[in-house]
């Protein structure tokens, strides 16, 4: 298998800080939005100054990235567009991401430079479709999240765009995000930025003001996971793997990214294994707090794919300290959640397999012996009997449940 100038992992950057994490845990691309016109309105999003220097900064490593310009407009937003996208062609963004045909035709008539990724607001999941975006400008389109394996292969011999297609993260309830439940649940319009995540809820059921049960129901979805399909979806011709979470952490970020980067690497050079695939289901199932499943790929989704009683997501308190520097013979970790002398950690970063070990002596900043790491963002000492690198992570060992 020789794709490997074709493929590229791309990672959700809701904030410069998660983009550096992104870039140096392994993404070839990142994707995230200005502060208009972007479907995560509670992320950090970018100013435009804020644009410019994640582009020059992302070149400067030869990364890419991509704009998203994903609302559904309405007429008042269209004030103003034409200066932005003359914007985001100035400072050469990679491309933008957009599902409304507005915004393509703008910059067809206006021949702003600008390449045109459809986003899966567009809920493109037959070739006809990808063929008309194509028609108006369109080089790549990102596949709805319901897409299976056969809508991928014919969207892709019919049309030869790129394909991009969602691997990991958050599934909606709806098609591809097209959900009005936030809007008429709490006027909060997820189709212009603001969803409630009102699947995320539990509801009651009710006659006549009465509950009829003491648990109640949910519609959740299960997360998306495709670790045992990666190597059919490259066959298939896909060419940009997505990661989703732009109001995930940087432990989440770092550690999606880095597991896909390695199982694809491997993939490609044909060295890939079943051990290799259920190490990485186990580490992807600890990092977030909802089972995951390949969903629509190769089938439709039933019952075991959402929940629909007695839900319950726990905080992930894995993420356990980052390397932020080093003093003589000390790694000086910035803690994040409650370690102590005995815990069972790894430490595991981009440039050195993971590595297993138990904190046997710390120190605080002061050189003063501690035997607790209580105090989130506090400094704590280590002597560690190995070489680690700054922004590596430490997290609880994973073991089999």
């Amino acid at each position: 298998m020789n794709r490997l100038m074709e493929i590229e992992l791309l990672a959700p950057a809701g904030s410069f800080e998660k983009m550096k994490f992104a870039f140096l845990y392994g993404a070839d691309a990142v994707y995230f939005g200005g502060k208009d016109y972007s479907l995560r309105a509670n992320a950090k999003n970018f100013s435009r100054e804020e644009l410019k220097e994640a582009v020059e900064y992302a070149h400067s490593l030869k990364k890419r990235v991509y704009v998203t310009v994903n609302i559904v407009f309405h007429n008042e937003d269209l004030n103003g567009l034409k200066d932005y996208l003359e914007y985001l062609s100035m400072i050469k963004v990679d491309a933008i991401i957009t599902s409304d045909v507005a915004v393509m035709n703008l910059i067809r008539m206006n021949n702003i430079d600008l390449n045109i990724h459809v986003s899966t607001q567009a809920s493109i999941l037959n070739y006809e479709a990808a063929s008309f975006y194509k028609s108006i400008g369109a080089t790549r389109v990102v596949l709805a999240r319901e897409a299976s394996c056969e809508d991928i292969k014919r969207i892709k011999e019919e049309t030869g765009l790129e394909i991009e297609a969602f691997i990991h993260g958050a599934m909606c309830t709806s098609i591809s995000g097209r959900c009005v439940l936030s809007n008429y649940c709490t006027n909060r319009d997820s189709n212009r930025g603001g969803c409630a995540q009102i699947c995320r809820w539990t509801f009651n059921y009710l006659k006549d003001g009465k509950k009829l049960t003491e648990e109640p129901f949910s519609m959740t979805p299960k997360d998306l996971n495709m670790v045992s399909n990666i190597k059919k979806m490259i066959e298939l011709g896909v060419n940009s793997f997505k990661i989703e979470g732009r109001m995930r952490s940087i432990y989440y970020v770092s550690t999606v990214i880095l597991t896909y980067r390695r199982l694809i690497d491997k993939i490609l050079n044909g060295t890939i294994t079943l051990e290799d695939e259920k190490y990485a289901l186990k580490v992807l199932n600890r990092v977030a707090n909802r089972d995951s499943a390949p969903q629509f790929f190769d089938s439709i989704p039933d019952e075991n794919d959402q929940y629909y009683l007695g839900r319950e997501e726990l905080s992930n308190q894995d993420f356990l300290g980052l390397v932020i520097d080093f003093e003589d013979e000390y790694t000086i970790v910035e803690e994040r959640n409650f370690f102590e002398v005995g815990s069972r950690v790894e430490i595991f970063g981009p440039n050195h397999e993971t590595i297993e070990y138990t904190i046997d002596e710390m120190w605080d900043i002061d050189g003063n012996k501690i035997d607790v790491a209580r105090h989130p963002k506090m400094k704590v000492k280590l002597k560690l009997p190995f070489k680690v690198d700054k922004f590596d992570m430490i997290r609880i060992k994973i073991v089999d449940f």
